[in-house]
Order: C-alpha cells, then structure tokens, then sequence
C-alpha cells in the first residue's frame, strides 16, 4: 500500500493486529507508550464504549504525533446478555473461573462483537466501528476446560481467539467480518487508511 511518506504507528501490543496490519501490505511500526487508563461511566451505552477506549488509547499515546506520522488505535469487546449477576460486557478475563465464567455464558448462545478503530494525525482523528454477530454450539464443560487450560485465552475479550481451537470447534454462524472478531475490522481500516492518505 502506498503511504505517500506516512509512517504508521500501531498503538497496540496485539500480536493478531500487527498480523493482520502486515497481510494488509503496510508497513509500521508499534509504539505501546500510553498513559490512558481503560475506565469508562458505567451509564455509556455499551455499543459506544469500544470507541470510547480507542480514542482513549489514541489520546492517551505518550508523545506528540509528528507532522507525518498516522496513530492507529483499536479496542473490542464482547457484548453478551444473559448473566444477571454481571455485565453483559466481555472484557479480558482475570481469571481461570472468569474465562470458564464467560464461555458458559457464550455456550449454545449468539453474542456480539464490537471493534473501534481509531486514526489520529497532527490534525485529524476518525473513529469507526464494526460490529459482527458470533454464535457458538453448546460447550461442554470438558470442552470449555481443555481450551482454557490449553490455550490460557486471558489477554482476549470474552475469553476466546475465534481463530483458536474453540473457535474452530465451537463457532457454528458469524454474520459480520471475521477479521472483526479476531480484533481488526481490515477492510474499515484500509477505508481509514485511504481517507487519511
């Protein structure tokens, strides 16, 4: 992709957004340095809140941009209802009984996936979002527990990598980008990208 002197920067210490940025025939770099804390009024609509975090991350970014420089930023959650003890908000979880937590509640169930992107240059930021809807079979405990002791899913909202063992195994219809729920909507980002060049 011509970048027309840009340089990229990937705000994100994801190793599957960094992949999907490098399929996309871009190049960049990562810079990590942040100083934004990943807190949020519970009253947000929860479809905002991945935005909300983006550009939180895209503000919070350690250093001034420079005149030729584009920040790419990104969050995604899992939003799924039917657990009235807790929020219908998947985040990364904290614990081994949170993970099998949450997978019982994805078991036999659709839920949805929300990723904000956000790019910010010197002088110009746009957030997008995208949302994909995931269905899973009914898990079983076995099932749950081998992926969790296996795969350790603890750095992935909702407690799960669609492109992992649960994944192929478990999820039985996905309406919506898959590269979405992986935690990268690529075609919204080469859209971005182009806007910004």
């Amino acid at each position: 992709m011509d970048l027309k002197g840009k340089k990229i920067i990937l705000g994100s210490g994801s190793p599957r957004r960094r992949e999907l940025l490098t399929g996309m025939n871009v190049e960049f770099t990562v810079d990590t340095g942040n100083s934004f804390e990943e807190t949020y009024d519970p009253s947000t609509p929860h479809e905002n809140v991945p935005a909300l975090m983006s550009e939180g991350k895209s503000l919070g970014f350690h250093r001034p941009l420079e005149e030729d420089e584009i920040l790419i930023t990104s969050d995604t959650m899992v939003l799924c209802h039917g657990d009235p003890d807790h929020s219908p908000i998947l985040g990364k979880p904290h614990s081994r009984e949170d993970a099998v937590r949450m997978l019982r509640l994805l078991s036999g169930r659709e839920h949805e996936v929300i990723t904000a992107v956000t790019l910010r240059s010197r002088d110009r930021m746009e957030t997008l979002s995208d949302s994909t809807i995931v269905v899973f079979k009914e898990l079983t405990d076995s099932e749950i527990d081998y992926y969790v002791d296996n795969c350790k899913p603890y750095d992935k909202a909702g407690a799960y990598g669609i492109q992992e063992w649960i994944g192929l195994t478990g999820i039985t219809a996905i309406r919506g980008s898959y590269f979405n729920v992986v935690g990268f909507p690529t075609h919204l980002v080469y859209e971005m990208l182009v806007s910004f060049l």
